[in-house]
């Protein structure tokens, strides 16, 4: 019932997220385009000249890459939660998010304000990609990897990644100033079926792996002994972890900027919502993700009129109370997880 709930109020606010913008647009109209591209003749077809290219070209793009790093995001941090038994542990803990600015800073410093979305996306995959690969050969002693001293080192690079973030912001132009600022915001108004087709597959080999080591994480969380002594590979599996995550926290933020809370907040909903078992915890939330950032977006687009506020801001505005709540609350019980 859950599971049908979640999907059903992805498909609301897909169609309510696709009806938004300065081009009115039904649900009905919004349903008939969608369908008139599959050659059924359902729904209502948009009544404005410039309606079906506007949903096809601008709008289902924005939807579709919501959907997308949304899930990734939040099956990023159920991951990560998991491998580490901890649940203040989100992508941003490994370095994925520090570094992915990182990269774009650098790209868009070096090239100026007007350089191509695709070289920044470029930028932010792949310093994200190497940073956490940095914080794990770095957090490696005598073969192993602890959990405490990887996060301890995800901090201390963190950290050095802020110094750098604010020294390309002082060497920067003013209006690359403005693009970089802009960009740490996070926001789906670049939103294109090229940056959709980069990021679906990666999203969807990344979920899906995340699904097929939910056993194993059920069984770390006896504790590492008795992982072991089921027979887990507690250092591979912790290294794929790791691997899995960042390649969905990074295909998520190359195209958006960087966007908080999703990753943290959604694995604390949903287990809420269904327990601990990741077999059921990590699908539900990369729907919930994606649930949570369709719904955040078209926040986004209507606060304010004709404005489109930063996506990070509006996810960091409601994530934030909500994770005091919820500290609050896991406070107020026997401990473990809320």
């Amino acid at each position: 019932m859950i599971f049908a709930a979640a999907l059903a109020g992805l498909v609301v606010a897909a169609v309510i997220s696709a009806g938004i913008g300065q081009v009115p647009t039904s649900p009905a109209e919004v349903a008939g385009a969608f369908f008139h591209k599959l050659g059924l003749d359902w729904g209502t077809m948009p009544h404005h000249p410039a309606g079906y290219v506007t949903l096809w070209q601008v709008r289902f793009p924005r939807v579709v890459l919501a959907v997308l790093v949304g899930a990734a995001l939040a099956t990023a941090g159920a991951l990560l939660q998991g491998v580490f038994a901890n649940p203040l542990a989100e992508p941003g803990v490994i370095g994925v998010s520090a570094g992915a600015a990182v990269g774009a800073g650098t790209v868009i410093v070096i090239g100026g304000a007007f350089t191509a979305a695709w070289s920044v996306a470029a930028g932010a995959f792949v310093a994200g990609l190497g940073t956490t690969a940095l914080v794990y050969l770095l957090s490696r002693s005598g073969g192993r990897t602890e959990v405490v001293t990887l996060i301890l080192t995800g901090v201390a690079v963190n950290a050095f990644a802020g110094g750098l973030i604010s020294f390309l912001l002082f060497k920067a132009s003013p209006a690359a100033r403005d693009q970089l600022v802009f960009w740490q915001m996070g926001s789906l108004n670049g939103a294109t079926w090229q940056a959709v087709n980069v990021v679906w597959p990666l999203t969807l080999a990344g979920v899906a792996a995340a699904v097929w080591m939910a056993p194993r994480l059920d069984l770390l969380a006896l504790g590492e002994s008795a992982a072991r002594h089921l027979g887990v590979d507690v250092e591979r599996l912790r290294r794929n972890i790791i691997v899995v995550v960042a390649v969905l926290a990074t295909a998520g933020v190359a195209f958006t900027g960087i966007i908080l809370f999703v990753g943290l907040i959604v694995p604390h909903l949903v287990r809420m919502l269904v327990g601990p078992a990741h077999r059921v915890l990590i699908p539900l939330s990369a729907i919930l993700g994606a649930v949570v950032l369709v719904a955040a977006d078209i926040g986004a687009r209507a606060l304010v009129h004709n404005a489109d506020l930063p996506l990070g801001m509006i996810t960091s505005l409601v994530g934030g109370p909500f994770f005091f709540w919820l500290l609050r609350r896991t406070r107020s019980r026997a401990g473990g997880w809320a």
